[in-house]
């Protein structure tokens, strides 16, 4: 699996949503328009990858995406076995709590 950057994967979600957005023939300021979000939010994010989670998720409600970040972090299980239970705090980073 190749790990992107934060910026790089910035960049991709902006121009797989730039792409999706005409795929769908909506100009920008149609989108703009109908997702609430403003026109220079959008051609920024469009241009850099930097927007508002919740700009985000108006914009990926009109592009008919917005269940996608339904599953995006999800909770660790709870541990059900003593190796589960050591695995978890190997990975846990000083002073983060986890509840267990």
């Amino acid at each position: 699996m190749l790990f992107k950057t934060p910026i790089e994967l910035m960049q991709d979600i902006a121009q797989r949503t730039r792409t999706r957005r005409l795929s769908l023939n909506l100009s920008q300021f149609g989108l703009a328009a109908q997702s609430g979000v403003s026109l220079g939010s959008l051609k920024r994010f469009e241009n850099t990858g930097q927007i508002a989670l919740k700009s985000l998720l108006k914009m990926a409600l009109v592009l008919d995406c917005l269940s996608e970040f339904e599953n995006l972090i999800q909770p660790l299980p709870n541990p059900t076995t003593i190796k589960d239970l050591l695995t978890q705090t190997k990975h846990r980073k000083k002073g983060t709590r986890h509840a267990i």
